[in-house]
């Protein structure tokens, strides 16, 4: 079958062949490794706070008045006297001066979800009528000053820091959509899944660097320890945003670095599939809600972070309170999972690309097994972590680590679906299906809660896991069945638009070739 030929706008006479265009050295990986920085900080921003609050609280006081409420644990397995000695001196040691009870610590921690689920939608629609740009500039500044200005408003009362997290929550949450928009103008087809997969593993490495580095400078700091995660994490968020707003570009039109056959490429690829952009854009928001290969999505997304909340909010008190394995002590142990979900997250968005442009799967089908995978399989590592018991740390940490790590296939799922089927929408449907999808984030701990609430007993947690596995298999089915790799036809660019362009479609010289006819734009030559 014949390669795809796309040709340039500007000369309709010279056609472009994907082999030619460079890509290591390319405008396009350029965006992809900076926006890989940028999420990195997102993450960093987002749970630098897990870390601090432990050496921000003074644990000893919470016990004392009796409010901590830790003492309730399974007696199914006895940890030492030794051990529980050993975290009491951990904590008087590295605890700070705050007094906030479990219950506001819990408030506090869970704030950021409430604006993170605030932040979605209005952020799609921004910035597909504005551009991702700036969204991701200004949104990522707050973000870094609000974090900067964390330990002042600590010392000053919990409900400062409820309300910073809260807009902090908004400001980050917008991230997601604004750089969806932006890869709906930037990625070729083909290349769309390993970009975009790269650029939101930042995510992964950000929670791997921040838990060691918080870590260490809770307890050897300057500025008295956890003040010092905030000015460092908010500094270098600072420093990248300021990089963000001179070096990035909107779309290849607009870059002033970029080759022209560089330009011409994507431009071209994205015409061909009828994704050219418009400078005004109407949002088909009834379409949008009809349709089943959003809803797919949707399901997938939400499945996806009932999961994803699960293991990385309760797994740690599974694995103390059930298995007495403190691996929040362990800061390489507790990085492991999110080290390993980083490569499945690379190794499956090139890999996903691959198979599409081999063209030994569909991108249809392509989004449906690797999503698919991504569900089932960790569906079937946390059943049999339920089963592991405090004699075997080592089987639970592998298990752990399956659990978290091969979710990260999804992300050559649904999480890239959106741009499949309508690139010029897709910051909105990604602020729709992640806006619904962050409401597990309040859901789950509660659910845990009550199912574990009698002792945190090993069956309890059976219970916790099963009911995780299952919500996976629905999704996983769901999205099977419902989802689509196509451009749908509510996202299609007007063929008849303002310009007066006139499209008609005949037979290419191969038998597997089309060629798109347009008076303004040349002749396309698109592979099916």
């Amino acid at each position: 079958m014949a390669k795809a030929v796309y040709t340039t706008t500007r000369d309709p006479r010279v056609h472009i062949d994907p082999k030619d265009v460079p890509f290591w050295f390319s405008s396009r990986l350029s965006l992809a490794i900076i926006a890989f920085l940028g999420f990195i900080n997102v993450y960093a921003l987002r749970v630098n706070l897990s870390v601090a609050i432990v050496c921000m609280v003074n644990h000893t006081a919470i016990r004392g008045s009796g409010s901590d409420g830790s003492n309730l644990t399974s007696t199914e397995c006895s940890s030492s006297s030794s051990d529980n000695s050993t975290s009491d001196e951990s904590e008087n040691v590295l605890g700070g001066k705050l007094v906030w009870e479990k219950t506001i610590q819990g408030t506090v921690l869970g704030s950021f979800f409430w604006g993170y689920l605030l932040g979605q939608i209005p952020a799609g629609w921004v910035a597909t009528k504005f551009g991702g740009k700036w969204i991701m500039a200004i949104t990522m500044l707050v973000s870094a000053l609000g974090t900067l200005l964390t330990p002042v408003l600590a010392e000053a009362h919990y409900w400062a820091v409820i309300v910073l997290r809260v807009v902090l929550g908004i400001a980050t949450g917008m991230t997601f959509p604004a750089m969806h928009t932006m890869w709906g103008k930037w990625a070729p087809p083909l290349e769309r899944t390993k970009l975009m997969t790269f650029t939101y593993a930042g995510a992964q490495v950000g929670i791997v660097l921040t838990f060691p580095l918080s870590g260490l400078l809770c307890k050897y700091g300057f500025a008295g320890g956890w003040p010092s995660i905030f000015y460092v994490t908010g500094g270098i968020c600072l420093v990248w945003s300021i990089l963000w707003m001179i070096m990035v570009s909107e779309d290849p039109q607009s870059h002033p670095r970029i080759s022209d056959i560089e330009r011409d490429y994507i431009v071209g690829s994205l015409e061909t599939r009828g994704e050219k952009e418009e400078k005004k854009v109407n949002v088909p928001w009834l379409s949008i809600l009809l349709s089943l290969p959003v809803w797919a999505i949707v399901v997938a997304n939400v499945t996806s972070d009932w999961g994803a909340y699960t293991l990385l909010t309760n797994i740690p008190t599974y694995i103390n309170e059930v298995l007495k394995f403190d691996i929040t002590s362990n800061g390489l142990v507790s990085a492991l999972p999110y080290i390993a979900f980083w490569l499945v997250i690379n190794i499956g968005g090139w890999a996903a690309d691959f198979l599409r442009d081999r063209q030994m799967l569909s991108t249809s089908m392509t989004r449906k097994v690797f999503n698919t995978f991504g569900k089932v399989v960790p569906a079937v590592m946390l059943i049999g972590l339920g089963y592991v018991d405090c004699s075997q740390p080592a089987v639970a940490i592998v298990l752990l680590i399956l659990a978290v790590s091969l979710t990260g296939t999804q992300y050559s799922g649904y999480l890239v679906n959106h741009v499949d089927i309508a690139p010029k929408f897709a910051g909105i449907l990604f602020g729709i299906s992640n806006s619904l999808a962050a409401v597990t984030g309040f859901i789950s701990p509660v659910v845990v809660g009550i199912i574990t609430e009698n002792g945190q007993t090993r069956a309890e947690w059976q219970i916790v896991f099963y009911v995780a596995a299952a919500i996976y298999f629905f999704g996983a089915v769901f999205y099977a069945i419902f989802s689509s790799g196509e451009l749908q036809s509510w996202a299609q660019a007007d063929a008849n638009s303002e310009t007066g362009a006139e499209l008609t479609v005949s037979a290419g010289h191969g038998e597997n070739d089309i060629m798109l006819h347009s008076k303004h734009n040349g002749t396309h030559t698109a592979e099916v």
